[in-house]
């Protein structure tokens, strides 16, 4: 299996960039959790009633929804510190050298997001990893959400291979769940606060860290 399809947010991009400004305006970081869990949530209503809304507008709906929760008055300025932080997203540490790793291995490495074209090119160049990807693929493609089967056999179209071929590499066990019930083999990068459920499928990688899933990549994939 030489095909690696990597998630992007909280696998490789560090979402706690942002907890700076979520703690100006919300007065907690802890808020910047509740924000993405109910853009997920938005976006998994949307793929389970076909209705397809772009995951920036969604993070747009969900950022209003969160401020509703929390009874504050965003205004569109801080609004607009948030949602354009999306495209200044770090990467974690451990995701240059592995990603470097793998690619001197051999591997096709491709990404695969829920965000759209427009900030996902953004993202990553940002975040200095661009270059390291045959091919960025969005859920522009096929109008639906991962963890949509539609989503992982769009990335397998695209690529020339089967989904038996690809191994998802993520932090969250809907995307790796979705991916393995699409046919696809998956590891999991269990980082801090990430956990699969008694219910996720169970990849046959799971390790702490990249650079982790890395070697085990090395081992059982080379």
């Amino acid at each position: 299996m030489r095909v690696l399809v990597f998630d992007i947010n909280e696998t490789l991009l560090d979402l706690s960039t942002l907890k700076p400004e979520f703690k100006r305006i919300f007065g907690s970081e802890s808020v910047t959790g509740m924000w993405f869990s109910q853009l997920l949530q938005l976006s998994m209503v949307a793929a389970l009633t076909t209705t397809y809304k772009d995951f920036a507008d969604l993070a747009r709906d969900a950022l209003e929804l969160t401020a509703k929760k929390q009874g504050i008055n965003l205004n569109l300025e801080d609004a607009a510190a948030i949602l354009g932080g999306m495209r200044r997203l770090k990467p974690h540490d451990d995701v240059v050298p592995s990603l470097n790793q793998l690619k001197e291995a051999g591997f096709r490495l491709v990404a695969l997001t829920n965000s759209p074209y427009r900030i996902l090119k953004s993202q990553l160049s940002h975040a200095g990893i661009l270059d390291f990807f045959e091919q960025t693929l969005s859920v522009d493609e096929v109008k639906l959400f991962k963890p949509h089967p539609a989503v992982y056999q769009m990335a397998a179209e695209k690529l020339g291979v089967a989904t038996s071929d690809i191994r998802m590499i993520a932090a969250h066990g809907w995307d790796t769940t979705g991916a393995i019930r699409a046919g696809c083999k998956a590891a999991f990068v269990a980082r801090a606060g990430m956990y699969l459920s008694a219910s996720d499928e169970k990849p046959d990688i799971i390790e702490p860290s990249l650079s982790q899933v890395a070697k085990q990549i090395l081992l059982k994939d080379a």
